[in-house]
């Protein structure tokens, strides 16, 4: 007796037991959702960006503190009219007066230079700057409070900068989550009616799916507490956990249903349902969490957290699956089968897929070639894909923080600017010496003549009427001396080992142009005995890219690897593994061309109300991770059932039609519960959720039918009996190893059914 069929039994016998160990697993999540940590998103710290922003605030005096903009308009009064700023100072007074403020800047009460920039171009707006005098991570827990405190009646308000913004990205997430549970939900449990025709069977996979995401939700918060874990976890381990929970039962419970139909006793159809699906959702859970493992290679990133949080969802999943579920079917035995929904039942005899995949086998090539021609064409946008670190634009274009900063970067004077700043660091300390000075000035010089460059805001540029010699003169003499611009500017970037050039361009951080402008600062003479590092969100564009395009080939060749193992281990075969792997590539290829055709192309983005933009980097690597374990759950579902009718038969073509059979309208219904509960995210507002939402949902609907349901069977069907093949050494490794467990279970099994080695 195999293990999966031993545990079959162990899990009948002791039913009560397991089903308390699930209880007790369960109370235990609920208690880990009150130790959860904190979340957030962070750039990867080995990049030249984020060194030079450490230097920054290491040896810079930093403002302490974080902010956010107000922004005042009305159709009706300039800002310098007396009711504008009464209207504006009345909206802001009960804000100015609680002790998280530290201080609000107005038009009215800065200097003539600072009021003009926090005054519109037309007149008509006027900016407030708010500094809260905690850090982000302590007042985003109080921001909602605070800006409730700003209203007028007679001035539009909206609110944006670094706070409001996170605090949009927070709210909406959350209004995600929730949403996608509404919709997805409800539309898994009509499907599950329609494929098992009882209440009691398809509440069964929805159960398993709740405990599935609540204990993944725990496990990511207490992930949070030892490690940086991103915001998008809690969206990305529901998303997941439903899907895979409800798939893995799906099987579970269909098989046990079957073999009970059978005329099998409760125990003995729980063992046989164990060795098969049970078997198959294990060896699917490996793969899946393989797939995830490809994050693990972006370390120092938030994807590497986001790696962890699916494989745990997962693992709790498949635990699940394997427990709970299993308990209960022994639990309720033919009761499974209770209040059954009146739907028409299915013929008996050859169905659809039969036919669909005797069809297919008739003509293999005739069906092969158009099929990969088709997924080639839709494969194609992927070779324009442009990469960009995501912002603002992933927030709604109604979202009141993104509409702020539309209105400031369009309206008021310089917002739109972008500032990199160039950090030349010196081994030594003591900076601002006759020789360095000199030096320095010679290179504010080189950056002002890169191309695209506004202006350099420094303590050598300064002013254009200062000659190299006079800067040498002032810089190395008494402070006291010091004109008041330039002694600020010397307080405020320079330090004991660098000085910092502020690069003003108006070229778009997301641009070309402004990342040729980072790369031109970085390809620079340095001053003599220094070295130059840039910093900004132009920079980190770059810099992020790079690290993902840098580690992308290893992860992907580890996971193809590994996931080739696991389904060798699965079907004894050096040749199916290799099929599912080219089929999953080709498949992900197609999916991350309609990725480029609708989102940064902007095909359907006022039906799906967003603006098309060019794609986070991370968005790839999710998809990928993601799609190429689930792709190997319906792959490891078909094949399991395909080699059970081999080994029953010893036929190929009856082997691929009776396992479609078998299989193949419970991989439609999983496919269908995967792509609600994937589209269901598709509808999210924040447009990375979004996107990976739909994405997956693409990337499923193309697995279980262009490729399962046309390419598996015409493959198949030509490679014949070399589908088993393995070399003589290798099939005696996986006899050894004894894991085809389903084998063990068929005693009519003919000796020359089985796989053959050599």
């Amino acid at each position: 007796m195999g293990a999966f069929a031993a545990w079959g039994r162990f899990v009948y016998r002791f039913r009560w037991l397991v089903l308390g160990f699930s209880g007790l697993l369960l109370a235990g999540s609920i208690f880990a959702f009150g130790q959860a940590g904190s979340f957030s998103n962070f750039q990867p710290a080995s990049t030249q960006a984020s060194q030079a922003l450490k230097l920054i605030q290491d040896e810079l005096p930093q403002p302490g503190g974080s902010s956010f903009d107000i922004v005042f308009s009305s159709q009706a009064f300039a800002v310098s009219d007396p009711a504008f700023k009464q209207a504006m100072m009345t909206a802001l007074q009960p804000l100015a007066a609680d002790s998280h403020i530290k201080q609000v800047l107005t038009p009215y009460d800065t200097s003539s230079d600072n009021a003009a920039a926090l005054t519109s171009k037309d007149g008509r707006r006027a900016l407030a700057v708010v500094s809260v005098r905690d850090d982000f991570a302590a007042a985003r827990a109080y921001y909602p409070n605070l800006i409730k405190l700003v209203h007028s009646d007679h001035l539009q308000v909206q609110a944006t900068g670094t706070l409001a913004i996170n605090h949009d990205f927070d709210v909406y997430l959350q209004a995600d989550l929730h949403r996608a549970e509404f919709v997805s939900l409800p539309l898994a449990l009509v499907l599950l009616l329609v494929v098992f025709a009882t209440v009691v069977a398809a509440l069964l996979p929805l159960g398993v799916g709740g405990l599935a995401v609540v204990g993944g939700l725990a496990g990511v918060g207490l992930l949070a507490r030892v490690t940086e874990v991103s915001t998008y976890a809690t969206n990305i381990v529901t998303l997941i956990g439903l899907g895979v929970a409800i798939d893995y039962s799906l099987f579970i419970v269909n098989r046990f249903r079957e073999e009970l139909n059978r005329g099998h006793s409760v125990e003995e159809a729980l063992a046989v349902t164990m060795a098969t699906s049970g078997r198959a959702v294990t060896f699917s859970g490996i793969t899946v969490a393989v797939g995830l493992s490809a994050m693990l290679f972006f370390q120092g990133s938030f994807l590497a957290s986001m790696g962890l949080a699916g494989a745990i969802v997962v693992a709790i999943a498949v635990l699940y699956a394997l427990t709970f579920l299993a308990s209960l079917l022994a639990l309720l035995g033919p009761r499974v089968n209770l209040l059954r929904v009146p739907l028409r039942r299915r013929s008996t005899g050859p169905g659809l897929w039969h036919a669909i995949a005797t069809a297919v086998m008739r003509r293999p090539l005739l069906v092969l070639v158009p099929v990969l021609a088709v997924l080639a064409l839709a494969a194609s946008p992927f070779l324009q894909l442009r990469l960009a670190n995501g912002d603002v634009g992933m927030l709604p274009p109604n979202a009141e923080s993104r509409k702020g900063y539309d209105t400031l970067t369009q309206q008021f004077p310089g917002q739109s600017l972008n500032y990199i700043s160039a950090v030349v660091q010196y081994s030594q300390s003591g900076v601002l010496t006759a020789g360095r000075v000199g030096d320095l000035y010679d290179f504010g010089q080189r950056l002002q003549r890169i191309s695209g460059v506004t202006r350099v805001e420094s303590v050598v540029t300064s002013d254009a009427t200062i000659s190299r010699e006079r800067y040498q003169a002032l810089l190395t003499g008494p402070t006291s001396n010091l004109p008041a611009k330039l002694a600020d500017l010397v307080h405020q970037s320079v330090g004991t080992k660098i000085v910092v050039f502020s690069v003003v361009t108006s070229a778009p951080a997301q641009s070309d142009a402004a990342r040729t402008i980072v790369h031109s600062i970085r390809d620079s003479a340095p001053p003599s005995g220094a070295r130059v590092l840039a910093t900004g969100q132009t920079a980190f564009d770059i810099d992020v890219i790079d690290f993902i395009l840098q580690r992308m080939p290893g992860a992907v060749i580890f996971v193809m690897i590994a996931t080739y193992l696991v389904l060798f281990l699965l079907v004894g075969s050096v040749l199916l593994p290799l099929k599912a792997v080219v089929m999953n590539v080709i498949s992900i290829s197609a999916s991350f061309g309609a990725l480029v055709w609708i989102f940064q192309q902007g095909h359907l983005s006022s039906l799906l109300n967003f603006s098309p933009s060019s794609i986070d980097p991370s968005v790839p690597v999710l998809l990928f991770s993601i799609i190429f374990g689930l792709s190997m759950d319906y792959e490891v579902m078909l094949l399991s059932r395909i080699q059970e009718e081999y080994l029953r038969t010893g036929d190929t073509r009856h082997a691929v039609a009776e396992g479609l059979e078998r299989s193949g309208r419970l991989v439609t219904g999983a496919a269908l519960i995967m792509v609600a509960v994937f589209s269901a995210f598709g509808l999210a507002d924040v447009v990375l959720i979004k996107s990976i939402g739909l994405g997956l949902a693409i990337a499923v609907v193309i697995d279980a039918t262009l490729v399962r349901a046309l390419i598996v069977p015409a493959l198949m069907r030509l490679l014949g009996r070399a589908n088993w093949w393995a070399p003589k050494p290798l099939a005696r490794l996986y006899r050894r190893l004894n894991l085809g467990e389903s084998e063990r279970l068929l005693p009519e099994v003919a000796p020359q059914a089985l796989p053959r080695a050599g």
